[in-house]
């Protein structure tokens, strides 16, 4: 347990965190501080793009082999199979109705690509080298967990049919073409490419991502404080409980699949974070009906702090215990 607090108090002290901490604060105080949107746009593109390409050049250096693709379906069984986690833990828990309950459940079986590269930051400083091949497993999670919700809103009668658009939201996502196409970049060109353009996407990669998360931090903020009301709380309690949940599952996959320390803690990650760009999204277009207050403030209120200051700590203290790292 100290091992857990003494991470999470240095977590909680790194700049990345920090500049969370501050969009937060201003917002829930009502400052007009605010990132302008084409701005907030810019370093999402940024962060996309570098995330993906050092993946695919990791790849490079590693080579496809059969534990990439037994990642890849973990990763999609594990995106298929979190919003029945959730959704039977939203209905036992709180008092949704079928629509806003499937909604939520395909928030937490995508990802929250900040919640990755935040634990990526994490073991970067503790000196601990994961799989590189984990961020196509990232992008590989995005819309089963959409196609899932969806799924389970129909089967309980809460809608009859698909929106024509949404094939469309989930298949052309710019956050996912973005991140497979870095990828693909990456990959190609190999750790070569990689060396070409080090200066822009390695050096500047932190202090980028923490003016993407004062945004966030800002965004959080104001959602929190329009939402009074609606969070209740069994709501609450769920966006607290479900992220260890989901991690637990991606702790076995990790296990199964014979993952090293950092690759298991990414995957735990993975499983343990919700979607807050590609999932809502797609539900605007697939459930308009949905309330949005409901999933945005749960996966980018509560579930997106809870796994940056206590839950990263939490999955790789736990990692550390099982696989002995």
């Amino acid at each position: 347990m100290g091992d857990i607090l003494n991470l999470a108090a240095g977590n909680l002290l790194s700049p990345i965190i920090l500049s969370f901490a501050l969009g937060l604060a201003a917002a829930l105080a009502r400052s007009d501080l605010s990132v302008p949107e084409a701005a907030a746009k810019a370093l999402s593109l940024y962060l996309l793009f570098a995330i993906g390409f050092k993946g695919g050049a990791g790849v490079a250096a590693h080579g496809l082999d059969g534990t990439l693709l037994l990642a890849l379906v973990a990763g999609l069984v594990l995106s298929a199979g979190l919003p029945f986690v959730a959704y039977a833990l939203l209905r036992a828990m709180t008092r949704l109705g079928p629509v806003d309950a499937g909604a939520v459940a395909g928030h937490y079986g995508s990802i929250s690509i900040v919640t990755f590269v935040a634990a990526t930051s994490v073991l970067a400083g503790q000196g601990i080298p994961a799989e590189g091949f984990m961020v196509a497993v990232a992008a590989i999670m995005e819309a089963p967990a959409i196609l899932a919700a969806l799924w389970l809103v129909m089967r309980r009668g809460g809608q009859t049919e698909m929106e024509s658009g949404i094939w469309r939201e989930i298949l052309l996502n710019g956050s996912i073409v973005l991140l497979l196409g870095a990828f693909a970049i990456g990959w190609i060109t190999g750790p070569g490419g990689l060396a070409e353009i080090e200066s822009f996407i390695v050096a500047p990669f932190k202090g980028v991502l923490c003016l993407f998360l004062l945004d966030m931090g800002l965004v959080a903020g104001r959602n929190l404080r329009d939402s009074r009301g609606v969070i209740t709380p069994g709501l609450l309690a769920f966006g607290v409980l479900m992220p260890p949940i989901g991690a637990l599952f991606g702790l076995a996959a990790g296990l199964a699949l014979g993952l090293s320390l950092g690759g298991v803690v990414l995957m735990m990650t993975l499983a343990a974070s919700a979607s807050y760009i590609a999932v809502p999204a797609a539900m605007r277009v697939a459930l308009p009906q949905a309330n949005p207050s409901i999933y945005l403030t749960l996966s980018l209120g509560i579930t997106f702090p809870f796994n940056l200051t206590l839950g990263i700590p939490l999955y790789l203290a736990a990692a550390r215990l099982v696989t002995g790292g």
